[in-house]
């Protein structure tokens, strides 16, 4: 197409031939012309967000689902400073996802006009690629180009600044055509020398999940462990990289794991690692698998080669798209180890929650009441706080996009996620999960939910305070913490206000007949958990913390 058009009509014409179908905005005055194009384009859904951090989360986890740029359009300074967490937590997270911001018309660039920041070097060190349009011409190249980069290599965020008046701009243009991720496949002669090293090996385990993780890939890694019998653990939240009943799932790094796990990849004498970029929560701040690992071999899978050798000697390097590695990985034949099944034991033995006599609500049988009463299939989403251990522990993830969490540890990412998810599968059943602390961060998205029609569980674990920055306070400066007491909503009248239904839960007993109650109903539903500080994670208390 060639015709004359406006700025914000090629634009939006360049998101539909990409295969855009959504978009996560608050609106703002610096893209109008973009809003009035997408009045008339039905092949793209818009939900209107209540802050802009909550649309970024929303276009994170979107291209997270669909292994396709999330997009989110918000308008300048304050509202892309507000967007900007969802941009680092694509980066963290290694996902693909386009941030469109409105931005000072191009006569007034560099003179500190209303609201401008100079984006490029904001989101410079947060993105893949930061760049400004200033050619109407020229925004099917641009467009093309975010698509292509944040999906390529290791996936993660572009941020483009649209000026005003380039918008409104009337020109012609020519279109380019829908870019697809580009696959690189395993090196015949890497596999060979992965062969022989895994013949040579006695204690090899496999850590997976992360940049370009997909079915296909989670299909064939899971078909070749459970006929060799090495084990999977995945690295911190990505427990969804192969679904948990596999035989070979030996469980999940990060904060908190099984210490029978932990201690293997000690005694590991060959790592395999798919995807993963063992950062710092995955290796317990790099310790439990050090940057030289001497006395250890690590063999690194990813398909960006700037990746690879970044932080971790690689006794072996491949540059490989996930599911062409996976798939290549299953012409190696090994005799069958009894490993996997030893681990997937243990793993069952510490994901099985037990009853503990010390708290009134104990978060372990709720877990527990959930997976009897969820489909297997459920999406559990997340932000950050020690609640969200118990179901990192016991709950049992059923594979690929069935966790939504973010690696960097942001707080407010799981009702946005679940916003997202939902509305991109609306018969799925979608969980959020969030703290106290946590909600609040953008609890105003209940509204988003309940406008557009989203379908989601969410469960508000509330301990009156900031529990994990509590917990290291106790920890570290005993009975001198600060800053870390919350004064709290009634979080389940919150959620009727809304618009929502809602109960408060206060008893371990009342949480399954609850849950039965919430799953009768329809829409946005909210079970307010009271707990109680002193369980602090599921296996710690304050008190213990203190001695």
């Amino acid at each position: 197409m060639t015709e004359i058009r406006t700025g914000g009509r090629i634009l939006v014409d360049q998101l539909v031939a990409q295969g855009c179908e959504r978009i996560f905005t608050v609106p703002g005055e610096s893209f109008l012309a973009v809003l009035d194009a997408l009045h008339d384009t039905p092949a793209i859904d818009l939900v209107t967000c209540r802050q802009e951090g909550g649309a970024a989360f929303m276009a994170c986890a979107d291209g997270t689902l669909t292994h396709r740029p999330g997009i989110a359009f918000v308008t300048r300074g304050p509202g892309a400073t507000n967007a900007s967490i969802g941009v680092h937590v694509a980066m963290q997270d290694s996902q693909p996802m386009i941030l469109f911001i409105g931005d000072v018309d191009r006569g007034t660039r560099d003179r500190e006009a209303f609201q401008e920041v100079d984006f490029a070097a904001m989101f410079a060190p947060l993105a893949k690629w930061a760049a400004r349009i200033d050619d109407a011409r020229r925004i099917p190249e641009y467009v093309a180009r975010a698509y292509a980069t944040a999906m390529n290599g290791r996936p993660g965020p572009v941020v483009l600044a649209l000026p005003e008046d380039m918008l409104l701009d009337t020109v012609a243009a020519v279109d380019r055509p829908r870019v697809e991720r580009l696959v690189q496949a395993a090196d015949p002669v890497a596999m060979g020398a992965l062969a022989g090293m895994l013949a040579e090996a006695e204690r090899p385990i496999m850590i997976v999940g992360g940049a370009g993780w997909d079915e296909a890939a989670a299909r064939d890694v899971a078909a070749w462990a459970e006929r060799s019998g090495v084990p999977v653990a995945s690295g911190f939240r990505r427990q969804d990289a192969i679904a948990n009943a596999s035989p070979a799932w030996a469980g999940n790094l990060g904060y908190g794991p099984n210490p029978r796990l932990t201690a293997r990849i000690r005694d590991a004498d060959l790592l395999l690692v798919i995807g993963a970029r063992l950062g710092e929560a995955t290796t317990d701040g790099y310790a439990l698998v050090t940057p030289d690992h001497p006395g250890q071999r690590i063999v690194h899978v990813h398909p960006d080669p700037e990746e690879l050798e970044r932080t971790y000697h690689a006794d072996l390097a491949i540059c490989a798209g996930m599911a062409r590695f996976a798939d290549a990985l299953l012409s190696i034949d090994l005799p069958p180890l009894e490993a996997a099944r030893e681990a997937h034991a243990e793993y069952r033995d510490w994901s099985t929650p037990r009853p503990r006599g010390d708290v009134a609500l104990d978060l372990g049988p709720c877990v527990a009441a959930m997976r009897d009463a969820l489909p297997a299939d459920t999406v559990i989403c997340n932000g950050a706080g020690n609640y969200s251990g118990w179901w990192h522990r016991y709950w049992r993830y059923a594979g690929p996009g069935t966790q939504l969490a973010p690696t960097a540890g942001a707080m407010g990412y799981g009702l946005p996620a679940a916003i997202a998810a939902s509305v991109r599968d609306p018969g799925r059943c979608v969980v959020a999960l969030a703290g106290d602390g946590c909600f609040l961060m953008n609890g105003q998205e209940l509204a988003t939910a309940v406008q557009h029609g989203a379908n989601v569980l969410i469960l508000v674990i509330d301990n009156g305070a900031y529990g994990t920055i509590r917990m290291h306070q106790e920890r570290e400066f005993p009975g001198r913490t600060t800053a870390t007491a919350l004064g709290n909503p009634d979080f389940a009248a919150l959620a009727r206000a809304y618009g929502g239904w809602a109960e408060t839960i206060t008893r371990t007993a009342d949480f399954a007949p609850a849950l039965d109650r919430a799953m009768a109903e329809t829409g946005v539903r909210l079970l307010h958990l009271k707990t109680d500080i002193e369980a602090i994670t599921p296996r710690l208390t304050l008190s213990a913390l203190k001695r």
